[in-house]
This record gives C-alpha cells, sequence and structure tokens, in this order.
C-alpha cells in the first residue's frame, strides 16, 4: 500500500497547541500575579514547554489527518458532513469519519449477507448438481442437487468417498494441480440404472489469492455434473429406430423390385404367375402404406402429447360401435367378443378420434393373437381412485414376463415372424402409450403364459 502524505493544516495545528498549552500559561501568570516568579522566570519556563506542545500537536495532528485519509479512501463515495466547530481539534470530524465508517462496514456486511444467501438459493435452486472442492480434494460446498445425488454427509469428506469414478477423479486432480483451467468429460456410474453424466471441472482462486501468479496450493475447484442418461438413451432409440424403419421399409421393397422384374421377364406370359404375383405385390405395398400411416400417425401423435384433451367421450357407445367394426374378424376366427360396460359411468377427458384408435389397435390384437374359438372381453369400470378403466382381456398364449416391460418400445415384436404375418407394423402399441400419455391416463398390461393377457387403459373422467 503506497505511503500517505499528510499535509497539517496551520490554523489547527496552533488551535491544538494553544488548548494543550492554556493550563501552563494559566499557572504561570497566576505564579507572576502573586510573585511567585518574575516574568523572566516564567518565558524561561514558558517557552521550552511551549515548544514542546508545538511538537506534540504536529505530532498527534499528522497521525490523525493521515487517519483521516485513510478513512476518505475507504469512503470516498460517502457524503462528507460539514464541519463543526469541533472539527478545529480534528477530534471532532475523527469522530464524524469513524461513524461513517461504522455505517459504511455495516451496510457491506449486509451486502455481503445479501449476495451470500442469494448465491445459496441460486446453487439450491440449479437443476444440476454442483460441489465446490478445496485444494486438498474435499467438499466444501454442495447445493441441493448433489446432496440428493450423493447425500449429505458428502460435505467436509474426500470427493473419491462420493465420486469414484477414475476419470473424473483425475479430472479434479487436473485442475486443482494447475494443469488445466476447465476440463470437461463423460462417464457413466457404476449402478443398476446406469446413470451417464458430462462432468465439467473448474479452476476456482481462493478468495485473497486472485493474483495471476496464484499457485496451484491457492487453488479450488468448482465441479458442476449434467444428467445425459436421457439424452444418450433417446439418442439410442433415434438410431434403433432409422434402422428399424429401414429394415421394415426395405424388405417389402426388396419383394417388389423382385416380383415386378419377374413378371417383366420370365412371367410375362405366365397368367397364373401374373395373378399369385399381383395379390402378393398388394399386400406388400399394403404393409408398406400400414407402416408409413403408422409413422405418420405416432409422429402426429408425439407432437401433441404435451397437448391435453379437454372434450368429453362417452366410452361405452363408442366401445360397442368398435366391437361392432370388428365382428367380422372376430367371426372368421370365431372368436366371441363380449361386452361388460358400465353405462353410468361418466365421460372420459379425451378425443374420441385418438381413443377409438387406442381400443380399435388393442381388440383387434385381442382378436388377433387370441386362439381360434376363444372369447375376448371388453370391460368398462369406474374407479373414483383410479379414474376409467377399460380393459380388452384376451385369451392367447401369453407373453413371457421379461418382455412386458419392452412392448411399448417402436418395432418391438414378441415373435417377429407372427406378428409379420398377421400383418403388424410393431408401432401399435407405442402409438398407444403416446395417446394414452396425452391424455394424462396410465396403460397396463398384464399377462401370463399358457392363459391370456389384460391390457388395461385408465383414464381422467369429467367429474
Amino acid at each position: 500500500m503506497a505511503t500517505v502524505k499528510s499535509k497539517v493544516p496551520l490554523a489547527r495545528w496552533l488551535a491544538l497547541s494553544m488548548l494543550l498549552g492554556l493550563p501552563l500559561l494559566l499557572v504561570l501568570g497566576l505564579a507572576v500575579m502573586r510573585a511567585a516568579l518574575s516574568w523572566r522566570e516564567a518565558l524561561l519556563i514558558g517557552l521550552p514547554a511551549f515548544a514542546v506542545h508545538l511538537a506534540f500537536a504536529y505530532w498527534h495532528s499528522r497521525t490523525v489527518r493521515r487517519a483521516l485519509e485513510r478513512a476518505e479512501g475507504i469512503l470516498s463515495h460517502e457524503p462528507r458532513p460539514p464541519s463543526s466547530w469541533d472539527a478545529w481539534t480534528m477530534l471532532g470530524e475523527l469522530d464524524a469519519t469513524v461513524e461513517r465508517l461504522r455505517r459504511h462496514l455495516l451496510s457491506e456486511k449486509g451486502q455481503v449477507a445479501l449476495q451470500s444467501t442469494t448465491a445459496d438459493a441460486i446453487l439450491s435452486a440449479l437443476p444440476d448438481p454442483l460441489l465446490v472442492l478445496d485444494q486438498g480434494r474435499r467438499v466444501t460446498r454442495a447445493n441441493h442437487a448433489a446432496r440428493r445425488l450423493f447425500g449429505n454427509e458428502m460435505v467436509g469428506q474426500d470427493l473419491s468417498l462420493a465420486l469414484r469414478h477414475p476419470a473424473a477423479l483425475e479430472a479434479v486432480d487436473a485442475v486443482l494441480a494447475g494443469q488445466e483451467a476447465l476440463i470437461a468429460v463423460d462417464f457413466t456410474l457404476p449402478t443398476a440404472e446406469g446413470r451417464s453424466f458430462s462432468l465439467r471441472v473448474a479452476a476456482l482462486p481462493v478468495v485473497g489469492n486472485t493474483a495471476p501468479d496464484a499457485t496451484p496450493k491457492d487453488m479450488a475447484a468448482v465441479l458442476a455434473l449434467h444428467d445425459i442418461t436421457a439424452l444418450q438413451k433417446a439418442e439410442r432409440m433415434r438410431a434403433d429406430f432409422v434402422a428399424n424403419a429401414s429394415h421394415e421399409l426395405r424388405t417389402p421393397l426388396a419383394s417388389l423390385v423382385g416380383f415386378i422384374e419377374t413378371l417383366l421377364g420370365p412371367a410375362r406370359d405366365d397368367e397364373p404367375a401374373r395373378i399369385r404375383f399381383l395379390g402378393i405385390m398388394r399386400d406388400q405395398a399394403a404393409r408398406m402404406a400400414r407402416l408409413i400411416n403408422d409413422l405418420l400417425s405416432l409422429s402426429q401423435i408425439e407432437m401433441r402429447e404435451h397437448d391435453r384433451p379437454r372434450d368429453a367421450v362417452a366410452l361405452a357407445p363408442l366401445l360397442r360401435d368398435l366391437a361392432e367394426g370388428l365382428q367380422p374378424q372376430a367371426a372368421a376366427k370365431s372368436v366371441t367378443l363380449r361386452l361388460e360396460l358400465d353405462e353410468t359411468a361418466p365421460p372420459a377427458l379425451g378425443a374420441r378420434d385418438e381413443l377409438s384408435q387406442v381400443f380399435q389397435n388393442l381388440i383387434d390384437n385381442a382378436v388377433k393373437y387370441g386362439r381360434n374359438g376363444s372369447q375376448v372381453t371388453v370391460a368398462l369400470r369406474r374407479h373414483d381412485e383410479l379414474g376409467l378403466e377399460v380393459s380388452i382381456t384376451d385369451q392367447g398364449e401369453g407373453i413371457p414376463k421379461q418382455h412386458l416391460p419392452r412392448l411399448t418400445e417402436r418395432f418391438y415384436r414378441v415373435d417377429s415372424a407372427r406378428s409379420r404375418e398377421l400383418g403388424g407394423t410393431g408401432l401399435g402399441l407405442a402409438i398407444v402409450k403416446h395417446i394414452v400419455s396425452r391424455h394424462r391416463g396410465r396403460l397396463v398390461i398384464e399377462s401370463e403364459v399358457g392363459i391370456g393377457s389384460v391390457f388395461s387403459i385408465r383414464l381422467p373422467f369429467v367429474r
């Protein structure tokens, strides 16, 4: 800090000297008046004493003035009060400056407390885990998301007790050693869920050591984690979707190209072969059309999934109409469609066309995959807690339990060959899931091998 060069005001110096020397002058004056001292003796005693007062007043004034100037440097933005008579001795000015300094420090303390509280609130509100580490790699601060991920006991402990991934610890050590100012690394925690994170570690100068030549010992680190599990899963689903869609389209296209080449070549004049090939080509073209329609339908539903429908839909008449429309398919397999509909059930909140698509898909699947001569039951019930429940029960072969969690994935099939033979695209249950999600409902699938399956849709109703 630069040395303060203070200039002592002459008037204040002389005023202080006179005030300090006044008692001595009074004593000497009384002594001369009572003839205890002569004027010569009084002068010989008073002049040296007054010189000492002058020297002391100068030192005192300079010291106080220097303190005032330092305080003024701190309080440069604070307004100065008007000078009073007591300021001739600089004691009044010193008192006023100390009071201003006290108010300034209280204000600064309040601002620091407010900033600290605001910083804590911001850190706690961040959705991503954030940790602050000291030079020894100990956790000194953790926001709410980090405590929820690693536990409250992590604060004050070494980071390795909470985060044990080698790549993450190496990145932190490199930043604390001063090798890098910022490091980003992706890693997956070895847990049952296999959660993946994007980690960013940044150097954080310790308070009071912000100089450009700060050493690694003066550095801490801030660590931020971003959960990318959903992004990676979405990317895998996108890649799988493209691959599956390409495969599903490639097979019928290859069949069409092969049959067209055959009809243009060897089977040009073969009437029976031409009729048979054209029938196969029609089926393959219809399969492609169904696939494209399902893809378009799924895309449209996904775009509107966050827009909840609000129409009142009476489910009993809707289910009755759908069962009547699917009666020819059921009759072809000698399947009996049984309706158990609660006619007093209130309307559901939803879109009639989309709910019709859901129930038609499920009833059609129950007929297709049910045994010949079996029964498919369509039931509508009201549950005050669960809402409306529509269940479609078949008496088919059943679905093994390991397949149940993946049934609503796009292009997932339990029996691919049988599904394609029956005209399935592998997208029906995916469409059902997204429609039910848009309606803020729930799809429940229960199945037992050799007995059959139950697909239940639970929907909110108009109250």
